[in-house]
């Protein structure tokens, strides 16, 4: 890919990166199972209601979310890739059976997970069609709700020790 491909696709990207305490296998576990799934897929005090998943390449991933002043964010979605323990890819772009779709937010992202230190790497790249979408992306407080979610994950993979 030439180099400029490849810097524009990366200024259409929100990143983060942490070392969270929680082993990979319990990090599989609370994000594998959509009971343990809403626990922590949203920021408190908002609440999620998992409407469907089938946690396979064209399978539905659909989660509806409710803050406790009666806003709400439907986001009805597609897994792409599921690698057990490794990595899990996702749109907003297709729902289930590679279904197109056309979402409030448009976006793929790239969860992985690989051992390291005393604990798990864990790192969600969200990728956007162009930057605007990025940018409204994170205007609307992409890295605080995303990074309050992954400490939520931690606490909540940690006790299911």
């Amino acid at each position: 890919m030439p180099k400029e491909n490849a810097n524009a696709a990366s200024e259409q990207d929100l990143v983060i990166s942490r070392i969270v305490r929680a082993p990979r296998k319990l990090l599989w576990q609370a994000w594998s199972d959509p009971r343990l799934l809403k626990e922590w897929w949203c920021p408190r005090p908002w609440t999620t209601e998992v409407r469907a998943f089938d946690m396979r390449p064209g399978g539905n991933f659909h989660t509806f979310m409710q803050g406790p002043d009666g806003g709400t964010s439907d986001n009805p979605g597609c897994f792409l890739e599921v690698v057990p323990e490794s990595r899990i890819a996702f749109t907003s772009m297709l729902t289930g059976g590679w279904r197109p779709a056309t979402p409030w937010m448009a976006f793929s992202a790239v969860i992985t997970m690989a051992d390291e230190a005393e604990g798990t790497r864990y790192v969600a790249t969200v990728m956007h069609p162009d930057k605007a979408t990025r940018d409204r992306h994170e205007e609307m407080g992409f890295y605080d709700g995303w990074d309050t979610c992954i400490t939520q994950l931690d606490e909540f993979a940690l006790t299911l020790r």
